[in-house]
């Protein structure tokens, strides 16, 4: 007979979802359980967001150095330890991952590592090296966050196939990568390897890089990404890979264009696929807490995150309650929920999500495009600023891309910005904070920004929206 544990809440999975829940909830008084299979932190963390970053900076840091000859700077030689780079990435998501064990235990929670099911509406079994603890709960709330997609001809195996997670691990560099799904995740981890040396060709279906963003904010990324030598095959489809039987350790992958069914094949060390990714709810038994659940779709959930046609007592936040599959709006989801389960009023209500590309350039979007506005009944006028206008750019020699800001003509509201380049991941903000507060465009045009920064492009941008740029033609 295993142990029992009595709690209020459960919290089912510790990714950015589900770890701020349960510290939120502890906050609010209640008593809670947070439960993790694997690594607390869950992908973000471990395996994603932290790890994939500090690659990512580890490896334009390189080509920096590799290319600072234009601002007169030689350097001769240049070495990457790998080893120790991994070495140094792994620090860092220990630094984060350990501090959210403290602040969870801090606030009052309690964490139990294992594998959850349900056994009733108000039981679960969690299951670690064949100990059992029941754990049982006034109200559920699952955030088991998501996996990679696989795509028929391409199962994971974890050597020659393989996702985000081994791609972070590599112990030497590839000489060569098939990257199939030109998709965010794709071109993050393409684009770090290809600075690390590795030769890699991306394979998207869609008739672009980065499907859903329009086509001038990816084109500086493509570019980069051909000039570094990338090869990209938009408009077609991976087929089957085989071992090459010419007695190479390498790969063969067989793509066909979707134009013409035209069939070639790619020879590759390695396969990255990165499609998507998929709710994890295996072994749940969600059936058994009377939980719907349709393989098709996430976890349909209302404004206050709980679980539709569910007990009233189940509630649902990240990746498994749906699009989009964003740490931040996970994060977002834990906080209303734990408000909802205390007895406060909330709602996600949120009126734009940002959503990061953290590519070379990067990509920054929040709020409405120029055509969704349009789309959606608005008036709408884009601004848009140039970064080769901006001096901080110009002194980082990373001058490539753009702000562009979206504005209502009829009343001066704030509906959207998209930008391309350098650190635009830090200028979202401010456009994303002036949308929650209704703010018109001449509050962030009138507003002093310190010179010479890349904000000074945001600013710009919305006064080009008003016809009142200084530093570019008001067009």
């Amino acid at each position: 007979m295993g142990a029992r544990v009595d709690t209020e809440v459960l919290v089912i999975g510790s990714g950015p979802g589900g770890y701020v829940c349960a510290i939120k909830l502890a906050q609010l008084g209640k008593r809670v359980v947070l439960v993790e299979r694997e690594a607390v932190g869950g992908t973000c963390l471990n395996v994603g967001c932290i790890p994939s970053k500090a690659l990512i900076s580890a490896s334009k840091l390189v080509q920096q150095v590799r290319h600072a000859a234009t601002m007169g700077i030689h350097v001769d030689g240049v070495r990457v330890d790998l080893r120790q780079m991994m070495s140094w990435k792994d620090s860092v998501v220990g630094k984060l991952t350990g501090g959210v064990g403290t602040l969870v235990k801090g606030n009052g929670g309690q964490i139990l590592q294992g594998a959850a099911a349900f056994v009733d509406a108000h039981t679960a079994r969690v299951t670690r090296a064949g100990d059992e603890t029941l754990v049982g709960f006034e109200q559920v709330v699952i955030a088991t966050g998501s996996v990679p997609t696989a795509i028929p001809g391409f199962a994971f195996d974890g050597v020659n196939v393989i996702g985000s997670t081994e791609a972070l691990a590599f112990a030497d560099v590839p000489k060569k990568m098939v990257v199939i799904g030109g998709g965010y995740i794709g071109m993050e981890l393409g684009g770090v390897w290809q600075r690390l040396g590795t030769e890699v060709t991306v394979v998207e279906y869609m008739d672009q890089l980065l499907p859903g963003f329009e086509p001038d904010l990816v084109r500086p990324v493509a570019k980069r990404f051909k000039d570094a030598g990338g090869i990209v095959k938009t408009g077609t489809k991976a087929i089957r890979w085989d071992p090459n039987q010419s007695g190479s350790s390498r790969l063969l992958v067989t793509v066909e264009a979707r134009a013409d069914q035209r069939q070639e094949t790619i020879e590759t060390d390695v396969i990255l696929l990165t499609v998507g990714r998929t709710p994890t709810v295996e072994g749940l038994a969600l059936t058994n807490a009377g939980i719907p659940w349709d393989p098709k779709q996430f976890l349909q959930v209302d404004g206050a995150q709980r679980v539709k046609g569910g007990p009233g007592h189940v509630f649902a936040i990240g990746d498994v309650a749906g699009q989009p599959m964003l740490a931040h709006k996970a994060s977002k989801e834990g906080e209303v929920c734990a408000e909802v389960i205390a007895g406060h009023h909330a709602a996600f209500d949120a009126r734009a999500i940002p959503a990061v590309v953290f590519t070379d350039p990067e990509i920054a979007t929040v709020g409405l495009t120029l055509k969704e506005a349009q789309a959606a009944g608005h008036d709408a006028k884009a601004g848009k600023f140039p970064f080769a206008a901006n001096g901080r750019a110009l002194s980082l020699n990373d001058a490539d891309g753009f702000v562009r800001v979206v504005v209502d003509q009829q009343t001066g509201v704030l509906l959207g910005m998209e930008a391309v380049g350098p650190e635009v991941s830090n200028l979202v903000a401010e456009i994303g904070l002036a949308l929650e507060m209704g703010a018109q465009a001449a509050d962030v045009g009138l507003t002093i920004h310190a010179h010479p920064t890349l904000t000074e492009a945001v600013m710009e941008a919305t006064n080009a929206a008003l016809g009142q740029a200084i530093h570019a033609l008001n067009r």
